[in-house]
């Protein structure tokens, strides 16, 4: 059996993102992959009727354009073309004006009233120093290379989003515009550290538009196959790893799945107690999907929504929080918070014309079977009155649909476990590199790693950073130390 430096078990971006700086080093290495195409959390396919493109996991990207290491490959010479919305975020409200978010700072904190000089101040200087805060945040915890601007974020980051959105921002629809954020981290929002992802998601916002991706989310998987491919990799799908047995021999192996299956396969060789570590590991909420093939655009009441990639359906700070707390809990609610994608007004390639797509998921009780259909086109009603009319047809995804999917995505939960304060730093385990196992040539890259979820490929590049530090004794600088050269 043919021997490789490396082998890489799942084609998601963060197994991909490993596989391609494994390469970089010129390493032999393979990819394996369950599926018959590569993806992940990143395929695009027909789910509705024949023209209509739908993402089925992953749908608009700000971690993607913004990610340290993806930023610096070159993805776009190998067909990746980003498209770009006018404004990121438009977040809905009840009889009156939707709140918008935008990269223009100035625009934004105009329709937040007594809210615009705090949102200007503290989102301005985040914005501004994003790219340090993002390199700082996006790994395991350790010493920061910009420890003033992650102190300024981190010091409104560990709060409830709850408690920040109360303190700091004193009208509805600044509060509302960051609720829909905060909604990201799939936490009730009286947790610590709840508060993290939507100051994140809002900094990215003045940074870049939300963008997709030209012709469908797959396009970013394709483009970094190809890459991975012109650096000499091998990739092999429809290959299931069931067992360590069917792996074939190599230095080092990295696991893009989340805990459980590295314990089912790698079982025999990890200690008890750390495999026992792994089957505690906690995957929080699960999602319910609709996609929708359209008539036309969403009719919403307030028509610059029409201009946002998402859409942050909930209504006030109090809804969302409510349905949150509910969904983790195990109850669902008949007005949850609902995320909605338009990526066919950004991109027309994804239905036939004058038709559209619509993508939209709630947050649910982990491994949940309930129908959420009319929860959730409901709330479109709400603030697009006629919507139902426009509708052609619609595929649903349930919790199982998506585990069935991608077994990294246990009960549905397709951001690769809870970020909760037990689990923000520590994930899969609490190990000093969260990426290393206590076998030297076995490592997990997947999103239940740090940073967590999202299409950015870190988790993968720092797995396969440590794998050659630790088993290849290869000391070199980041790509992005490079790229300023």
């Amino acid at each position: 059996m043919e021997k490789y430096d490396a082998v890489i078990i799942g084609s998601g971006p963060n197994g991909l993102a490993a596989a391609i700086e494994m390469a970089r080093h010129e390493l032999k290495v393979l990819v394996l992959e369950m599926a018959d195409e590569i993806g992940g959390g990143t395929r695009t396919t027909e789910l509705t009727l024949p023209g209509f493109k739908h993402d089925f996991c992953s749908a608009v990207h700000p971690t993607g354009i913004l990610s340290p290491y993806l930023k610096e490959l070159p993805l776009e010479q190998h067909g990746l073309k980003w498209l770009y919305p006018e404004l990121s975020v438009a977040h809905p409200l009840d009889d009156e004006p939707a709140v918008l978010l935008g990269k223009n700072l100035e625009e934004t904190a105009a329709g937040l009233g007594k809210d615009a000089a705090y949102w200007k101040s503290l989102y301005g200087y985040l914005s501004k120093n994003g790219e340090g805060i993002l390199r700082d945040s996006f790994k395991a915890l350790g010493i920061p290379q910009h420890p003033i601007s992650l102190a300024r974020f981190g010091l409104n980051a560990f709060l409830p989003a709850n408690t920040y959105a109360k303190l700091v921002l004193k009208e509805k629809r600044s509060r509302a515009l960051f609720a829909g954020c905060a909604a990201h981290s799939l936490l009730p929002f009286d947790f610590l550290f709840s508060s993290a992802l939507g100051i994140m998601f809002a900094m990215t916002a003045h940074m870049v538009d939300w963008p997709v991706a030209e012709g469908g989310s797959h396009s970013i998987s394709k483009a970094m196959v190809s890459y991975f491919k012109e650096l000499g990799g091998e990739i092999r799908t429809g290959t299931k790893i069931e067992n360590w047995k069917e792996l074939p021999p190599a230095k080092a192996y990295l696991f893009n799945t989340d805990p459980y299956q590295l314990a089912d396969i790698a079982e025999d060789h990890l200690p008890k107690g750390y495999v026992k570590r792994l089957r505690k590991y906690n995957f929080g909420m699960g999602s319910f999907k609709l996609d929708w093939a359209l008539d036309g655009p969403i009719p919403w009441k307030d028509p610059n929504c029409l201009k946002a990639s998402t859409v942050h359906i909930g209504g006030t700070l109090e809804e969302i929080a409510y349905g949150e707390k509910m969904a983790w809990q195990g109850k669902h609610v008949d007005k949850p918070y609902v995320l909605l994608c338009q990526q066919s007004q950004i991109d027309p390639s994804r239905a036939p014309q004058g038709k559209h797509t619509g993508y939209a998921y709630m947050h649910v009780p982990q491994g949940s079977d309930k129908d959420c259909t009319e929860i959730i086109e409901n709330q479109v009603e709400r603030f697009a009155p006629g919507f139902k009319d426009i509708i052609l047809a619609r595929h649903k995804t349930f919790a199982s649909d998506f585990y069935q999917y991608n077994p990294n995505y246990f009960g549905g939960a397709i951001a690769g476990g809870a970020a909760n304060i037990s689990q923000l730093f520590t994930r899969p385990v609490a190990r000093t590199n969260p990426y290393s196992t206590p076998n030297s040539s076995i490592y997990i890259c997947s999103a239940s790693t740090p940073p967590g979820g999202g299409v950015h490929g870190m988790c993968g590049y720092w797995a396969a950073r440590s794998a050659l530090k630790k088993q290849f004794n290869t000391k070199t600088k980041h790509i992005w130390d490079h790229s300023k050269e």
